[in-house]
């Protein structure tokens, strides 16, 4: 089967793709955000975050050639963003995760991300 027509990968696929555009559409608004907007902002973030890594795991036990070729890209897009080559994703998912904790804890003491 086609990894992409499996119907759970097609229904993640979909709420990855609503979350990055709700985050989209809120990101350039941050900073007029009050504390309770930007904390569930970043929620938000958490989610989307949740959702790629549970994506790019299913990507990377999968043995289907649309899986790795997916995979092999998303890796070309971390390299073209400034990101070493070859680096681990989990590292960088895990990464993110801890910023995401940071903001929220920022947020909770000040009121802001800054």
């Amino acid at each position: 089967m086609n990894f992409f027509k499996s119907d759970i990968v097609r229904s993640e696929m979909a709420e990855i793709a609503e979350l990055q555009q709700s985050v989209y559409n809120n990101v350039f608004k941050f900073h007029l955000m009050d504390r309770e907007e930007k904390i569930s902002h970043v929620n938000l973030l958490e989610k989307l975050l949740d959702k790629q890594r549970t994506i790019y795991t299913r990507l990377s036990l999968s043995d289907a050639p649309e899986a790795k070729e997916m995979k092999s890209r998303i890796s070309e897009s971390a390299s073209a963003m400034g990101l070493p080559s070859g680096v681990d994703m989990n590292v960088i998912f895990g990464n993110l995760a801890k910023m995401l904790d940071k903001m929220k804890d920022q947020i909770d003491r000040t009121g802001s991300d800054l």
